[in-house]
């Protein structure tokens, strides 16, 4: 039997050539490690400062994490999977992974990754990892990514075995992707792994990545050290000896750091608006990083006004998407066609749906047809409540511009800007009319399209539940066969872009600027992996070192 479904032949195959797929500008990072000259660059006694607007929220990897976690627990915790620019996985703790059959999964891994303790990282640690996140139920991505993963058992010292509760064609890339694993004999003993904090107090942290964090300093540093092996960059030993990430106040300021020389990179991508001005400063460097996410607003379908398409399709009418991406975005975003299947996803993209016209008579005439009657003001009795994140300087200055083009048809949208753990806490609480925001990494359509659109799914925002929807992504989702999943999944957007299940506005690739003084880095795509990735951070020298 071929171990895998037509579909995810060659996921592991990619290696060689991966690096090449991203769109660089022509100050991005070198695709490697080794210096300008051509030689390989050796472990030296560097530090390398990279800023950061957030102190760490989580240290166990298996819990939902905001930016700094995912930036530093990831240099201790490796994937099993990682990502190529068109959203296909690589290689990285396995090396291969598919299917024996429809319910029967598996991963092969290396067997050359030790922990920082001196014991190996064996199959033994994937399955507990994975048995865990399934059975405590932690809350985040990996766990919400495990919807048909029954269990996981280790067959051998480098192979796991998992089993499916059904046919699920998306589920060993998913979990390989979007879970850490951790080591058994440090996480099992401490209990439930959605209650251990892990946070370094009974005796510091264990890492098999390239650096162990050693030292915190909350609201101003956090320092990580070499460990003694990494097999994923050449040599095998990560370049800078320390890694240290500054908690600077915000963007401005961590600009003004790496203009002054007291750090070298910026894990955050820059706002638009500073791009050009600092691919033109001496001593900075720009790297684009190809973007696998997108801005959208989602309409909140248990507030009975949006529960009418009509009224849904007028709002989406109401936002001029181009000015937006001009004015705000400096033209560094591209229309998806109002789609959640991006232009990225080259194998998935349609064409043929295209952007929600701005246009405020429409808007207006969608309204009536909703049996809305506007007052003598011009304004429908009717409102609706928009939270973003303050901290998110983008979707602020665009949620103001909604709120402006809303009100040429006549539909009023209140604003609501808040600290991003406030506005975390009202999306979950379903606090809202209208969510602002955007998602890093939306990589695999079926995966993607549950989570979003299904009854129960962790980032269903709209609250929508399409039956006929619903049956399209689970046929997709069992499907073998590459081209009947993009049908199937076409056939899903054209209901969500029809309906307006979500209004995706743009995506975008992101610019994330460094020192001259430093090379090496190895740009993975989006802000969650950026030059900030593992083997980016391990490969980056010194380029007088």
């Amino acid at each position: 039997m071929s171990h895998r479904p037509p579909a995810l032949v060659g996921a592991a195959l990619a290696v060689t050539g991966a690096l090449a797929l991203g769109a660089c500008a022509p100050s991005a990072p070198e695709e490697g490690t080794g210096s300008a000259s051509g030689a390989t660059a050796t472990a030296g006694t560097d530090t390398l400062t990279i800023a950061t607007t957030t102190d760490v929220v989580n240290y166990n990897p298996l819990i939902g994490n905001s930016r700094s976690d995912y930036w530093i627990t990831n240099l201790m915790y490796p994937h099993l999977l990682s990502i190529a620019d068109d959203g296909s996985k690589e290689p990285y703790l396995a090396t291969d992974w598919g299917y024996t059959d429809d319910t029967t999964g598996y991963y092969e891994i290396r067997d050359d990754f030790t922990w920082s303790d001196g014991e190996p990282l064996t199959a033994e640690d994937v399955a507990y990892t994975l048995n865990a996140v399934k059975n405590d139920a932690p809350s985040g991505t990996f766990y919400g990514q495990m919807g048909t993963f029954a269990s996981a058992e280790a067959v051998s010292d480098t192979r796991v075995e998992v089993t499916l509760t059904e046919p699920d064609t998306s589920l060993i890339e998913e979990i390989g992707f979007w879970g850490n694993i951790v080591p058994q004999h440090v996480f099992e003993p401490a209990g439930s792994v959605a209650e251990f904090a892990n946070d370094g107090s009974d005796g510091g942290w264990v890492s098999a990545g390239p650096y162990v964090l050693t030292d915190v300093q909350v609201g101003q540093s956090y320092t990580l050290e070499r460990t003694d092996s990494f097999p994923l960059v050449d040599g095998g030993v990560p370049v800078p000896a320390k890694v240290v990430y500054r908690v600077l106040p915000d963007v401005n300021t961590e600009i003004l750091a790496l203009q002054s020389g007291e750090v070298d990179a910026i894990a955050n991508a820059l706002p638009p608006a500073q791009v050009e001005q600092l691919r033109n400063t001496d001593g900075i460097e720009i790297a684009e990083v190809t973007g696998l996410g997108y801005a959208h607003m989602v309409y909140n379908m248990q507030n009975p006004d949006l529960a009418t398409t009509e009224v849904r399709q007028a709002l989406a009418h109401a936002a001029d998407y181009e000015a937006i991406r001009t004015v705000v975005l400096q033209g560094q975003a591209v229309s998806t066609g109002s789609s959640p299947l991006m232009p990225v996803l080259a194998d998935y993209y349609d064409d043929s749906l295209t952007e929600y016209a701005f246009d405020p008579e429409l808007s207006r005439s969608l309204m009536e047809e909703a049996g809305y009657t506007a007052g003598a003001d011009g304004m429908f009795p009717v409102s609706f409540r928009l939270i973003y994140s303050l901290q998110d300087s983008v979707t602020s200055q665009w949620a103001q511009m909604v709120k402006d083009s809303a009100a040429e048809a006549g539909i009023t949208i209140e604003l609501q800007g808040t600290e991003r753990n406030t506005y975390l806490a009202m999306t979950a609480d379903g606090d809202y009319d209208i969510y602002a925001g955007n998602f890093a990494i939306m990589d695999d359509p079926v995966t993607n399209f549950r989570l979003s659109y299904l009854p129960g799914g962790a980032i269903n925002y709209t609250y929508v539940d399409d039956p006929e929807l619903n049956s399209l992504v689970a046929e997709a989702g069992v499907a073998t066969d590459a081209d009947d999943k993009i049908d199937l999944m076409r056939q899903a957007a054209a209901i969500v872009h029809e309906q307006v299940y979500d209004n995706v506005m743009y995506t975008q690739n992101l610019y994330m600027a460094y020192s001259s003084d430093w090379a090496g880095f190895v740009s993975k795509p989006s802000e969650l992996l950026s030059i900030v990735n593992p083997v980016s951070v391990a490969s980056a020298h010194r380029t007088d070192g």
